[in-house]
């Protein structure tokens, strides 16, 4: 499931701020952000900016970057998106305008994507040095990794309610595959969205370290899938002395699906490829958003950074029809996200 950075969205609910007069509280979907008060009632529509959104350079949204004593709004910064802040105390995930402000068809409905219609682009953090250079297009048989914040699809809580789980620690880092093409028997290195060249650089230097290769050599319809952390990369909030890996999936691409659970953890195991640390497994989920914004918070073990957060699984491979794919979906630690954007 493709993210909507700027999407059609309903306001479920308005909460009052206190000590606010001007400002409020609207509930969309899983988030909540900041509003004017009076400017939405509770089943209006809007226009959500999610965070880690760019938001386009149009004249009603220049107050996002420009100063109220400008006398005119200045481009909009290179860097700018939309970040997690408090106002007056409290927290405000996203960008909520009225439809009106934008020229858009009358025919929209809630949940239409609106991010190509606007052209909101998406924040990536900078690129760490040493990450190699281009290859190939990432292999077409292995399926990219990506995981939906609860927050914008709630309702897979109640997809997953009740079924074996477990959550996995998110490991800030870098993404990345690694497989054997089985229609020309390259071994591949890659990063998020392309095969990366064989030299000095991260992806290839964790392969050699872990002897991946060779690995897969046995099992070459396998993939797997993890995060390369360590000096360099993400500010390193690990804290670790040398690049490691972090391996939280392994996929078979001749059956096309992801080895359940125990059956991934047998495999790294045997493969002597170390797994992401689990935080929590169960028989039966009842997690709700609250509880899972808590688990998420927490220091990455023996520093005092800031964790990332939580991926969360059933134990069992199944799909989801809200996520239009695997049920898998993450949920980003709001201390994380408030250190982040300081």
């Amino acid at each position: 499931m493709e993210r909507k950075l700027a999407s059609v969205q309903c306001v479920l609910a308005l909460h009052p701020i206190e000590n606010a007069d001007a400002i409020e509280l609207a509930q969309i979907n899983g988030w909540q952000c900041v509003v004017k008060k009076g400017e939405f009632a509770v089943g209006s529509l809007g226009v959500f900016f999610e965070i880690d959104a760019i938001p386009p350079e149009l004249p009603q949204l220049a107050f996002l970057w420009t100063s109220r004593t400008a006398e005119s709004p200045r481009p909009r910064p290179e860097s700018f998106r939309i970040k997690t802040m408090r106002l007056r105390g409290a927290l405000s995930q996203g960008l909520l305008m009225p439809l009106a402000n934008f020229d858009l068809p009358e025919s929209l409905t809630e949940g239409d994507d609106l991010t190509a219609t606007l052209g909101v682009g998406k924040w990536e953090p900078p690129v760490p040095t040493g990450m190699g250079d281009w290859r190939a297009p990432f292999p077409p048989l292995v399926r990219k990794t990506d995981e939906m914040r609860v927050q914008s699809v709630p309702g897979v809580l109640d997809e997953l309610h009740g079924l074996p789980y477990v959550i996995t620690l998110k490991c800030d880092g870098t993404s990345a595959t690694y497989c054997i093409d089985p229609r020309t028997d390259e071994f591949h290195a890659c990063g998020r969205n392309q095969s990366i060249t064989e030299g000095a650089n991260h992806y290839w230097n964790v392969a050699r370290k872990y002897e991946i290769e060779a690995v897969l050599r046995k099992f070459p319809n396998f993939a797997v899938q993890g995060e390369i952390c360590g000096p360099g990369i993400q500010k390193n909030r690990l804290g670790l002395k040398s690049m490691e890996f972090f391996a939280f999936n392994v996929y078979d691409q001749q059956q096309g699906k992801y080895l359940n659970h125990d059956d991934t953890r047998a495999f790294l195991e045997s493969a002597n490829l170390p797994a992401v640390p689990i935080v929590e497994e169960g028989e039966g989920f009842a997690h709700t958003q609250e509880s899972l914004l808590a688990l998420a918070e927490g220091k990455y073990d023996g520093t005092s950074n800031e964790r990332e957060g939580i991926v969360i699984r059933p134990k069992t491979e199944r799909n989801s029809l809200l996520l239009a794919g695997r049920l898998s979906f993450k949920v980003i630690s709001n201390r994380f996200l408030l250190k982040e954007g300081e």
